[in-house]
């Protein structure tokens, strides 16, 4: 996803989406156990939250209001014909025979309405449409936005920016104690706290605190040196490392999450702030931008790739991901030109002043 609006862009932020999806690749192309394909999540989720909360005070700043008609269909648009046009190739496929399935129809129905993460956590994955139970994240982004404009508005007409921050964050502290609570106490497995939207929307709301608190793009009050940055990253990277490193299921379950939202915070910042630092430069390379623009339809179909070049190559692990890389990024760029192009442009004809 480029933006949210055709006249709003921070190249950086495609840069970061780039990296969030090659963590999820490589995960899912069985380095797991090295690669923290999760944490690829977690920064998509961190990301959407700050650019959609960067539009709505930006919206807000101009209009004095916010229009859901537009918000809404602005996410229809970009979200719907890369998910529901793999969502019926895969499943005519199956329907078929051409590709194995268990599907049951109310696992596909969960999929069509964004209920996939709790079909998931109740269910299981076996009878998704084949090689998309990766839609459990954005079922978690579409519960998050459906109410999350109405509550930035309500906020920001009574509170400062600062103080709309913090309300964020005792909301992002009580998601914390949820967690907690339904580890400790409850003894919840770990499928509900990692695929529900209830134990992990504060992975957005941590990016939308920087929307409207230190936002990089839109507030100049913090200024660093080259030595600050680097001891201010060099914090970041330590606490991303110690999240990955210690391994105790409880805490990965509750806290980590929490740690990762503030670790990014300082790196999202820098990133966006100092595009042309020499840390983050690569970023903004014109190959690695244009691949996070593809990213979402590559997310979204990078597992079905992996494993029909699984197929092919069962014994031999690079050619597998290369192949599965190959595909995937082919597709991506396919859809990328045939359908999301288009179909922002349709948007833009339609919606002229929106």
């Amino acid at each position: 996803m480029n933006t949210e609006s055709s006249k709003f862009y921070i190249p950086s932020l495609d840069g970061i989406r780039a990296v969030a999806a090659m963590l999820v690749f490589v995960s899912h192309a069985g380095w797991s156990h090295i690669i923290p394909g999760g944490f690829g999540v977690t920064i998509f989720f961190f990301l959407s939250g700050y650019l959609i909360t960067t539009l709505l005070r930006r919206e807000f700043e101009k209009t004095g209001s916010i229009n859901f008609k537009n918000f809404y269909l602005r996410r229809v648009y970009r979200i719907f014909p890369p998910l529901y046009i793999i969502l019926f190739l895969i499943s005519i496929l199956a329907l078929t025979g051409i590709v194995e399935h268990q599907m049951r129809p109310w696992a596909v129905v969960s999929q069509v309405f964004y209920w996939t993460n709790y079909y998931m956590i109740f269910y299981g994955n076996d009878y998704f449409v084949p090689g998309t139970a990766v839609n459990w994240s954005l079922a978690i982004e579409e519960h998050f936005y459906f109410v999350f404009p109405l509550i930035f508005l309500l906020a920001v007409r009574r509170l400062s920016y600062s103080n709309t921050a913090l309300l964020f964050v005792v909301i992002c502290t009580l998601v914390l104690i949820w967690r907690n609570w339904l580890v400790v106490v409850d003894g919840m497995s770990y499928l509900y706290t990692y695929y529900a939207t209830d134990t992990r929307f504060d992975s957005l709301l941590f990016g939308c605190i920087m929307g409207v608190w230190k936002n990089p793009i839109a507030d100049e009050d913090w200024k660093f040196g080259s030595h600050s940055r680097y001891m201010v990253l060099c914090l970041a990277l330590i606490l991303l490392g110690f999240c990955f490193v210690w391994r105790d299921e409880t805490f990965r379950e509750t806290l980590r999450y929490t740690l990762q939202g503030i670790a990014l915070f300082p790196i999202f910042w820098l990133a966006i702030r100092h595009p042309n630092w020499l840390v983050f430069r690569w970023l903004n390379w014109r190959p690695v931008r244009f691949f996070g623009v593809i990213s979402y339809t590559f997310y979204l179909s990078h597992v079905i790739f992996l494993t029909f070049a699984g197929q092919l190559f069962d014994t031999n692990v690079s050619f597998r991901v290369i192949l599965g890389f190959i595909l995937t990024l082919s597709f991506s760029i396919l859809i990328f030109y045939v359908v999301e192009q288009p179909i922002a442009g349709l948007r833009r004809r339609l919606h002229a002043d929106n």
